[in-house]
């Protein structure tokens, strides 16, 4: 094991044993090396103010050589912003724009220790970073039964991790705090957990109440205090479109500090909540009350970044830069956040008009980008399909029963027209039965 890799395992065990017990045979290994080509240039770009002949890079009359037929396209931004590598951790003004906006909009973690963000390529990558740190082969994973389909690729396939599943929603329709638990309690034997909480829910658009908040930051604590080490992940994808009187915070500033044995993980971006879905810019950060423990989990992502992506896209880090430091960019939010909280709307006072009962009833949702029907009596395959042929429709199908429909996408005005055309697709494979 590398000397360096080896520094960083005895920094975690010595400040929180419980952590370094989560780190998979992955995790242990990896680290970033501080003697190398990135180092070095590091020291050069410090130092070398004759010449820097030590990185990858072109460089004309004093800026990064690019293309005019690129840059007249970008005049707006220099070309230091743009062409250049940004750092793996990426760039040092953005990661501390986003912490502070992660305080603006999540009261609860004032006063709460927590390390800087670090800059991924989208939250895909954030997941990915955590499962080669913290999952190895027959690890339980714990997500609902309602979950969005990259975790199995991403935990289990990529990793080798146990998918355990427990129910979404409980037989009142809110929150199944008890089978999250029951989940968290099994892995007993095993001591160790990876837990996912992703609100507002894809596929169902769902976020707990604060009441069901608190349930579910007391069933992880109850896992810890029966001696399971838990990863609490919070996959903020959604984040900020919460249209009701659900939690309006990520559950990860309740997490952190909660118990040595639970380590806090939040993977969130620009991504959806700015609205710049191919900038794929997102960032990891971790909880801890130790800051030598945030400064290794640190150096520890910094080596699967370098060992992956080596550093995420510059542009796009500058351009969400751009728009966090903008005055314009609260009130233009606001303005979008009322279109997504309108067609939500639409989409609950369309399916409450009780025209469509006989066909399905939905999943409860008030947040995010979807929602799903809980189809009575056609298959969901069945009828994903006919709509595609023959409305030109398209949705999503989720096992036999239910169907992901993304009203982000559907103007509000046309939303009452493709409920319709939905009912009729139902209506006509009913027909074809009969």
């Amino acid at each position: 094991m590398n000397e360096l890799a080896k520094q960083l395992n005895e920094t975690i065990e010595r400040e929180n044993p419980h952590v370094y017990g989560m780190l998979s045979g992955l995790g242990k290994q990896i680290y970033f090396p501080k003697v190398g080509i990135l180092s070095q240039s590091a020291e050069a770009k410090a130092k070398a103010d004759k010449y820097n002949a030590t990185i990858g890079i072109a460089l004309e009359n004093g800026q990064p050589m690019h293309l005019k037929v690129i840059q007249d396209t970008l005049s707006a931004y220099s070309p230091k912003d743009i062409y250049e590598y940004a750092p793996p951790a990426g760039k040092p003004e953005l990661r501390t724009a986003w912490r502070k906006k992660m305080l603006e909009e999540n009261p609860s973690l004032e006063g709460k220790s927590f390390g800087n963000p670090v800059a991924t390529n989208a939250l895909t990558h954030g997941l990915s970073i955590v499962a080669d740190l913290f999952a190895d082969h027959g690890d339980a994973v714990i997500i609902p039964d309602k979950n969005w389909e990259n975790y199995e690729l991403t935990f289990g396939i990529r990793r080798g991790a146990e998918i355990v599943h427990y129910p979404l929603y409980n037989a009142d329709n809110r929150f199944n705090s008890q089978g999250l638990r029951d989940a968290i309690l099994a892995q007993k034997d095993k001591g160790k957990a990876i837990v996912i909480l992703n609100f507002p829910n894809n596929p169902t658009g769902y976020t707990p109440s604060p009441e069901e908040g608190r349930e579910i930051v007391a069933a992880i604590q109850a896992g810890a205090e029966a001696g399971i080490r838990v990863v609490a992940v919070t996959d903020d994808a959604y984040f900020g479109l919460f249209f009701e009187d659900s939690v309006h915070e990520s559950l990860f500033g309740s997490l952190c500090g909660l118990d040595p044995r639970i380590l806090p993980v939040k993977v969130d971006g620009a991504t959806k909540e700015e609205y710049v879905w191919g900038f794929r810019v997102g960032f990891i950060t971790y909880g801890s009350t130790s800051e030598a423990v945030l400064s290794a989990l640190e150096q520890k992502t910094l080596g699967i970044i370098r060992a992956t992506i080596s550093s995420g896209p510059h542009p796009s880090q500058t351009f969400v830069l751009h728009a966090l430091k903008s005055p314009d960019f609260q009130a233009q939010k606001e303005e979008k956040f009322a279109i997504m909280k309108g067609r939500a709307n639409k989409v609950k006072s369309v399916l409450d008009s009780g025209k469509f009962d006989d066909a399905w009833e939905y999943y409860p949702f008030n947040s995010g980008y979807f929602m799903c029907l809980k189809l009575k009596s056609v298959h969901a395959e069945q009828l994903r399909s006919h709509l595609l042929d023959k409305y030109g429709i398209g949705t999503i199908a989720l096992g036999e029963t239910d169907l992901r429909v993304a009203f982000s996408c559907i103007e509000e005005e046309k939303i009452e027209d493709l409920f319709h055309l939905i009912y009729q697709g139902v209506k006509d494979l009913e027909e074809a039965v009969v």
